[in-house]
């Protein structure tokens, strides 16, 4: 076990979005130093789908760096929670999964997961194992540790209420389920998704109802996908998959921007962040070209999930394909930029089929869906599929960039003055 409780805490905040609390986490990691008690860390995946990617890691490589500082990792797979389906972002009720599917999923999920966790140091645990022992008082009593006031100040049930669309009772119960799996635990600490701030937070409410000490939170970002957009997603289309090809996989990573290539270093490989730093700094002077940045990333999480040889095979593959010649979207001079308005958009989010008329790439909105079905838009050299996307404005900075048919390059920048 690290001894150095500094050193603990600099590679536990590597990446994290937001602790409740750090004191809190400081004084467990001490208490544990001086007792030799390793801390019990939980995380729960639903098995809702039998693919595990990219997006998915962030969390699997936070749990490995506990695993790093000799603490109890608890891999939970929610095969009880993922036959209701996890209520965050969504908008309408979710269709209910069969056992049967949830446990074939479960059973890819524990053979991937071993790609990044060191299976003889992991607890792997199905929440069904006490799920299915509890009796309907058992139930009753759950369901009254939470009120409906506090499940509507939750913000997707907020707006759904709001909205006149409907929520299930049994939805409201997959919180408490998954707080109540941190007391089943015995959790020292829960690592999640921002988007899961409700459902870990009632995970604290309950230990303190149950006489435990409280977890602490670590919350962790939502991976941004292939397009630098969206939070990575297979329905979007815009993810890497850990099971996928050597070639496949090296290749998705090269076609990402250059600043979300930042963004996967630091949250997908152990790159010191000090050497990030000054890799960023070297390609800004121009001192060390994009590409042969990507290709390194591209490299490593190839190699990661494949070994060398297969990566080394890949990178060789995609030098080929490509004969190192430059491509459309590298010739700066083929891009004409243009101010939008985001904020003319619903809620400062502006609906993809808009955006190009308002760009002046298309002329009607029908005619920018006809070439998004059409497979005819890249957003980031990526395709778009998906004709209801909606973007907010980027970053300062950091412009979209649109390919419209074969010949329109787009630079939308926001334009808010």
């Amino acid at each position: 076990m690290e001894k150095d409780i500094a050193k603990q805490l600099e590679l536990i905040r590597r990446g994290t979005v937001e602790i409740i609390s750090e004191e809190a986490l400081q004084k467990k990691l001490e208490k544990s130093l001086q007792s030799g008690k390793q801390l019990i860390i939980k995380a729960g995946f639903d098995p809702s789908a039998p693919d595990i990617h990219l997006g998915h890691t962030v969390l699997l490589r936070k749990l490995r760096h506990f695993q790093q500082l000799g603490h109890t990792v608890c891999f939970l797979i929610g095969d009880f929670t993922g036959m209701i389906g996890d209520p965050t972002g969504k908008s309408e009720i979710r269709k209910q999964l069969t056992r049967e599917q949830v446990a074939e999923n479960a059973k890819t999920y524990q053979h991937q997961v071993g790609k990044i966790l060191d299976l003889d140091k992991t607890r792997i645990v199905f929440n069904s194992h006490w799920f299915e022992k509890f009796s309907p008082y058992d139930f009753l009593g759950l369901s009254a540790r939470l009120t409906v006031a506090q499940m509507l100040a939750r913000e997707d049930f907020k707006q759904r209420y709001t909205q006149g669309k409907d929520i299930s009772i049994l939805e409201f119960l997959y919180p408490l389920l998954q707080g109540y799996d941190s007391v089943h635990l015995q959790a020292d600490v829960e690592l999640g998704g921002t988007d899961q701030k409700f459902n870990l937070l009632v995970g604290r409410q309950l230990q303190r109802d149950f006489n435990q000490e409280q977890q602490v939170v670590l919350m962790m970002p939502l991976l941004e996908g292939l397009d630098g957009v969206n939070k990575m997603s297979k329905s979007l289309n815009n993810y890497v998959g850990i099971n996928e090809p050597p070639d496949d996989m090296f290749g998705k990573l090269m076609s990402i921007s250059d600043e979300l290539m930042f963004r996967y270093y630091e949250l997908l490989t152990d790159v010191p962040l000090s050497e990030l730093a000054e890799k960023r700094r070297r390609m800004q002077s121009g001192e060390l070209h994009p590409k042969a940045c990507k290709e390194e990333l591209a490299g490593m999480i190839t190699a990661f999930y494949h070994g060398s040889a297969a990566a080394d095979a890949a990178r060789q593959t995609f030098a080929s394909r490509f004969s190192g010649a430059e491509t459309d979207w590298d010739r700066a001079e083929n891009f004409v930029e243009r101010p939008v308005r985001f904020s003319e958009g619903n809620g400062g989010k502006l609906w993809i089929c808009r955006l190009l008329v308002m760009a002046g790439a298309c002329a009607s909105n029908s005619d920018a869906r006809r070439l998004i079905q059409q497979n005819a838009v890249m957003l980031n050299r990526q395709a778009l599929g998906d004709v209801n996307l909606e973007l907010a404005a980027p970053p300062p900075g950091q412009p979209y960039l649109l390919r419209v048919g074969k010949k329109q390059f787009l630079r939308v920048r926001a334009d808010e003055q």
